[in-house]
C-alpha cells in the first residue's frame, strides 16, 4: 500500500527500513523522502513504523531493552 504518494512509499519499504535499524518517521523521511513534501502523510508513516516495531518485538524480534526503548515519533 502506497503510504506517501508525493514520492510513492509504500508500507513494505517502510517496514524494510525499520527492520534494517531505522526507529523514526524522521529516520524513515531522510531515507526516503516519505512526509518531506506536503507532509499529509506524516501520521501513516509514525503508524507503520509503530506497528513494525510492536510487531517485531511480539515475533521475539527485540534482542534487549534498548529495542524497545526505539523512538516512533518523527
Amino acid at each position: 500500500m502506497i503510504v506517501c504518494h508525493c514520492r510513492g512509499v509504500t508500507d513494505r519499504q517502510i517496514k524494510r527500513l525499520v527492520r534494517e535499524g531505522a526507529g523514526s518517521a524522521r529516520e524513515i523521511a531522510q531515507a526516503t523522502g516519505a512526509g518531506m513534501r506536503c507532509g499529509g502523510c506524516r501520521s501513516n508513516v509514525k503508524q507503520v513504523v509503530a506497528r513494525t516495531v510492536e510487531r517485531d518485538y511480539e515475533k521475539g524480534g527485540a534482542t534487549s531493552f534498548i529495542d524497545l526503548a526505539v523512538p516512533v515519533e518523527g
